[in-house]
């Protein structure tokens, strides 16, 4: 009798370490038939606006590991998850919902956001702070909510503020984690910049406004290949020399997010603003030229053989939305930018969701080789979608 009870315990262990593994992996399947077959843009951008809003209560986990099998074992080692990347999913969640209410006047966009804010703050202040700067994006996107008192959320602004302080290193810039002081990551610019300037704006902190400045220029001059504005993934501030991929797409994303918000946000008469409108330009023109004829971008820019991500493809679309606002490259940014969302729309699956974004990168020069859908994309593509 114990013999059989035993055996009926392992067998269920072992449906169960299966189901974990095949179950996701079926889901998927299913979920890209009939991909892309949207009739015009008005449906398809009701049903990214529908998945965002789903997505934002409950948010999908992004999974550390690229294991598709016994991936019980990375659950059981806390390998499997990390709440810094599940950060950035819902910031960009709620700054794409937040642009949707701008244009629409959605009250259930506000519902959502207004829920959302609800049951991850209390008082005005975190429930649980941050202690990586992926938060800092998510207090940015709080930031960004247009009907709220920004004054009762103050203590969300300060600690994010203050997070970043924590990581200024010898040189004057922000490291990426406490035990990577030695490195700058392209990412930390996306995570702080357009936070330390609409911080440095509302609530008249220069000096906020100064180190996003410093952040964005530094990087610009020893993160770059050449003179071809192409972020590489980091730099050594020791040797000044570049590390990891030149070209990685999401590392472009994250350039573009940083660049582009800050100089958004800048005053039209900040001393900054021209300094930043250079860049803009020359980075623009640098995307527009590694894309795709499809509309999208590879995950390594450089190569056009390489897997499309939609995650890349996104995050650029917003930038070359903003971008648009220059004379000089309007026309080539809107080009550009109408042709991704083209692609975009072609990669989302019947129920809104945006499909084929790479997966979260392990370290420098380790990058998931997992394609699948990822509400950071989702964001954006709805940010770009309702801007102006």
């Amino acid at each position: 009798m114990l013999y059989n009870y035993s055996l009926v315990f392992i067998l269920l262990i072992l449906f169960a370490v299966i189901a974990i593994d095949i179950f996701p992996q079926l889901y998927t399947w299913q979920s890209r038939i009939y991909i892309g077959r949207y009739v015009n843009r008005e449906l398809w951008t009701k049903k990214v606006v529908r998945i965002a809003i789903q997505w934002l209560k409950n948010t999908p986990i992004i999974k550390l590991t690229d294991n598709k099998r016994l991936i019980i074992i990375d659950i059981l080692k806390g390998n499997y998850k990390r709440s810094v990347i599940q950060h950035w999913q819902q910031a960009a969640l709620i700054l794409g919902l937040t642009e949707c209410h701008k244009k629409t006047k959605k009250s259930h966009c506000q519902k959502k956001i207004d829920a959302f804010l609800k049951s991850t703050f209390r008082n005005g202040d975190w429930k649980e702070k941050p202690n990586e700067i992926d938060g800092v994006i998510l207090a940015y996107a709080v930031l960004n909510i247009d009907w709220i008192n920004h004054e009762n959320y103050k203590p969300i602004y300060d600690t994010a503020y203050q997070l970043i302080l924590d990581l200024v290193g010898t040189d004057g810039t922000v490291a990426y984690r406490k035990y990577t002081t030695d490195y700058r990551f392209v990412d930390t610019i996306g995570f702080i910049c357009p936070f330390l300037v609409l911080y440095g704006v509302k609530f008249n902190k220069p000096e906020a406004i100064d180190l996003s400045i410093k952040q964005i220029t530094t990087f610009n001059e020893n993160g770059m290949l050449d003179n071809h504005f192409i972020p590489c993934h980091t730099y050594n501030i020791k040797t000044n020399l570049p590390v990891g991929l030149f070209g990685w797409g999401r590392g472009m994303g994250w350039y573009a997010i940083g660049l582009i918000d800050a100089w958004s946000i800048l005053p039209t008469e900040n001393s900054y603003k021209k300094v930043l409108e250079r860049s803009v330009v020359s980075f623009a023109k640098t995307a527009i030229t590694f894309q795709n004829e499809n509309g999208s971008w590879s995950w390594i820019v450089l190569d056009k053989s390489a897997r499309m991500d939609s995650s890349t493809t996104a995050t650029l679309a917003w930038f070359l939305a903003n971008a648009s606002s220059i004379e000089s490259i309007s026309a080539i940014c809107i080009f550009s930018k109408e042709k991704a969302l083209e692609y975009l729309k072609s990669v989302t699956r019947r129920d809104g969701a945006i499909d084929f974004s790479q997966g979260d990168t392990k370290a420098i020069g380790v990058h998931s080789n997992e394609f699948d859908i990822l509400p950071f994309t989702q964001g954006f593509c709805l940010r770009t979608l309702y801007y102006n």
